[in-house]
């Protein structure tokens, strides 16, 4: 297991500067995802990391190591990519084997080694096949055999999973994280894909044009987003602008314009929290609502459904308030019909500002 260290972690693209000045801290044997829209530069970091992108400033430590100028080949990195890189004219057998032979081991010890990694990863008895004859998600795997067999110090993934139909996607994710948590090698992983980075990551860094816009478990950014981009990337929720015009014990008073209402809310970021007069995004998440409060409250709101949407376990219900957008979560057995109106109320404790 290795720490990777970045600091001012900077590369440009003509004038396109696609890692803007990153610092951060990935610990040994943690699985750290960059999540972000394309072109945030998740990939070109994950490179520089690799060693297939030489950074214009900066450096790339691992644990106390200067690595930033160092060839990819002395690395110890294993490298999934997203078109998988298969060499089409080698079997199974000899893809995997190949980090092997050109590292120079024995004939006996390259096949006890790629035969240990084949169990590993589900494929034993295809090695003798090409990559043709191989479905998508073998192909894959293949792909992660090679990058791990060669028992690196770090294993680096960019968008592996993006070529899977949408139910092998989440039956891999979950192999890959308890392969990983087996292995206890150190993972960086770049996807675009929220609900893959949620469920797969221990920490998760959100980019967003060059820059690492906060980080955080899953958990952390769900609940607590630092920020605009943060709260409107992550997840769904109800957003409204507003003023703090007031603070008791850790509660704002928030005027929101739009809707004529004043609502109380705590600190999304309570080491940042929002001064009186500060301008504030308001962000409260679908699951957060209550329907039909029995107790009037500054935080209850008349809403108007436009549309409904069964998701199984819950009603998503799409309504407006004064022209501002609610997205509520329901129980699937309550009756709603677009057109009606309906009575919903959120926690102070549950409705957060974000300071703009």
């Amino acid at each position: 297991m290795v720490r990777i260290r970045t600091v001012d972690l900077t590369k440009r693209f003509g004038e396109v500067m696609a890692v803007d000045h990153v610092t951060l801290e990935i610990r040994d044997g943690e699985f750290f995802t960059l999540l972000g829209p394309s072109g945030c530069g998740k990939t070109t970091f994950l490179r520089c990391i690799a060693g297939l992108e030489l950074p214009d400033e900066g450096k790339v430590y691992f644990d106390d190591q200067d690595m930033t100028e160092v060839p990819p080949h002395k690395r110890d990195t294993g490298m999934v990519f997203q078109n998988y890189a298969l060499w089409p004219h080698m079997n199974v057998f000899d893809n995997i084997a190949y980090g092997l032979k050109i590292r120079g081991y024995r004939k006996d010890e390259i096949r006890r080694r790629v035969l240990e990694v084949l169990k590993l990863v589900k494929l034993e008895g295809l090695e003798k096949r090409t990559p043709h004859q191989l479905s998508g998600g073998q192909q894959q795997r293949v792909a992660l055999a090679r990058a791990i067999v060669i028992n690196p110090k770090v294993l680096l993934f960019d968008e592996p999973l993006s070529n899977l139909d949408a139910k092998l996607r989440i039956e891999m994710r979950a192999e890959l994280k308890k392969l990983q948590r087996e292995l206890g090698v150190t993972t960086i992983y770049v996807t675009h894909d929220q609900e893959e980075a949620m469920s797969i990551s221990d920490r998760i860094a959100i980019m967003n044009q060059g820059r690492v816009m906060q980080i955080g478990t899953p958990q952390e950014i769900y609940k607590h987003p630092q920020n605009e981009f943060v709260a409107r990337f992550i997840g769904q929720g109800t957003f409204l602008h507003g003023e703090v015009i007031a603070e008791d014990a850790g509660r704002l008073r928030v005027k929101i314009p739009s809707i004529g209402k004043e609502i109380l809310a705590v600190p999304s970021h309570p080491e940042s929290p929002p001064s009186v007069g500060d301008r504030v995004l308001v962000m409260i998440r679908p699951e957060s609502f209550e329907l039909n409060p029995e107790t009037p409250d500054s935080n209850e709101f008349e809403v108007e459904v436009y549309h409904v949407s069964f998701l199984g376990n819950a009603q998503r219900v799409q309504a407006r308030d004064g022209g501002e957008p609610f997205i509520i979560e329901v129980d699937p057995e309550v009756p709603v019909a677009v057109g009606r109106k309906i009575r919903v109320y959120a926690a102070p404790e549950l409705t957060l500002a974000i300071k703009l």
